[in-house]
């Protein structure tokens, strides 16, 4: 259950140390290194947040008094593998057990540009919280399972808001990328309108993007895509200006809403380029323009590819049949994705057709077409096209009748084609 409802907005966090998470040996290894000798040690922002909503935590991040000089020296002489992740921002991420924990110096920017920050290190956790961008993201646990809220985040998480702290504009202009993380995080944690004077400024800004890398502009859309409340946000990012941006072209909101619905009541399995297929692509182009755009992998980019031509094959309605014919030739993860593509594209009412051809793979697994070349030739036929061409035509049969034809039927099929071409 949660530790956070509307009645405790105006109360103190409720301490963690009871977490399960918390009392963890690694978690706990981390802070016997660091919270010692004069030096502090916290958990800090997701894992602090998510504890607090209820949600699970999978990663720890750590922030600290320490330099990053001092939390290696430490990790070293215990035997911990420290690896320099983030040196030049104060981030050294520990390994214990094969787990990282980021580690990352409490810190002061001294000058930013909108994409890169300098900064020196320091000891004050109220001004290490207060350059932060987002209220909920600045919450911090100290060893002793307390929670630190020095800007409101915690109202904010039970109010489910998600507001900058102090100046928005400010904020952003310290870094540009929060214009997208603005969304992101509305999408994972809040409820109903964006944070007026957030959204002012990120309307404002909203051309800095353009300034970001595409890396980094990949890396958010993909968590604003398959976020819980992606259709709503993204519906936002193209009424402030900043879809159109991102996308180097218009997002297809109302397909993609359908799509998100279907998804959400099919209990499906949510890809991000799937996602980004539906609601920016039509044609190849669009694939091609967006993976580009974003500096997608080829595998997310021929998964959207397949997506785009397998949802082709989805008009019409295809039935029970003719759906175990399209799993066959498209694969289970084409197939899949293709189902909702088609299903956002058609006319088709929601319910449980679309339901029930999404969940096909786990009721039916595709037969493998048990003839091969080396059966045309031992029929007779000499090498050459003509042994694709016939094997083709002989799986293209096969699959008409729905798969039902054996080994042996196929065999005697093959011998009724060869000989009535001689």
């Amino acid at each position: 259950m949660s530790a956070l409802d509307a009645s405790a907005a105006m109360t103190a966090p409720p301490s963690l140390a009871g977490e399960a998470w918390f009392a963890a040996a690694d978690v706990r290894r981390v802070f016997a290194l660091l919270d010692r000798d004069g030096e502090e040690a916290r958990v800090i922002g997701g894992a602090v947040r998510n504890a607090l909503l209820g949600q699970g935590v999978h990663e720890v991040d750590f922030a600290t008094t320490a330099t990053p000089e001092v939390v290696t020296r430490r990790a070293e002489a215990a035997g911990v593998r420290a690896v320099p992740t983030g040196i030049e921002h104060g981030t050294v991420t520990l390994v214990i057990d094969g787990r990282g924990f980021e580690v990352t110096t409490l810190r002061e920017d001294i000058a930013t540009d909108g994409r890169h920050a300098v900064v020196r290190f320091g000891r004050d956790w109220e001004a290490d919280a207060r350059r932060r961008d987002f209220t909920i993201n600045a919450l911090s646990a100290d060893a002793a399972g307390n929670v630190h809220d020095p800007v409101g985040g915690y109202p904010d998480l039970a109010a489910k808001r998600v507001r900058f702290i102090g100046d928005p504009a400010t904020r952003i202009a310290e870094d540009r990328l929060r214009i997208l993380r603005f969304f992101r995080f509305h999408a994972d944690y809040a409820e109903g309108p964006l944070d007026p004077a957030g959204l002012s400024a990120v309307m404002a800004a909203r051309n800095d993007v353009r300034e970001l890398s595409a890396e980094r502009i990949g890396q958010e859309m993909r968590k604003i895509v398959t976020a819980k409340r992606t259709a709503e946000v993204v519906a936002a990012m193209q009424e402030a200006g900043v879809l159109s941006i991102v996308l180097a072209g218009v997002g297809y909101l109302p397909q993609f809403a359908k799509a998100v619905r279907a998804q959400t009541a099919a209990h499906a399995a949510i890809s991000p380029a799937a996602r980004l297929a539906t609601l920016a692509c039509r044609i190849e182009e669009d694939v091609l323009r967006v993976a580009e755009r974003l500096r997608l992998s080829t595998a997310e980019r021929e998964r959207m590819l397949a997506t785009l031509s397998g949802a082709a094959e989805f008009a019409p309605f295809p039935d029970e049949r003719g759906a175990r014919a399209l799993l066959y030739r498209l694969g289970a993860e084409a197939y899949r994705d293709s189902v909702f593509q088609g299903f956002a594209w058609s006319l088709a009412p929601p319910g449980d057709a679309w339901k029930n051809l999404y969940h096909l793979p786990d009721r039916w697994t595709p037969p493998r077409f048990p003839l091969s070349g080396r059966d045309v030739l031992a029929s007779g036929r000499e090498r050459g096209p003509e042994v694709g061409v016939l094997l083709r035509d002989l799986e293209a049969w096969w699959i008409a009748q729905d798969f039902v034809p054996d080994e042996r039927a196929l065999r005697a099929r093959l011998q009724q084609t060869i000989a009535a071409q001689q």
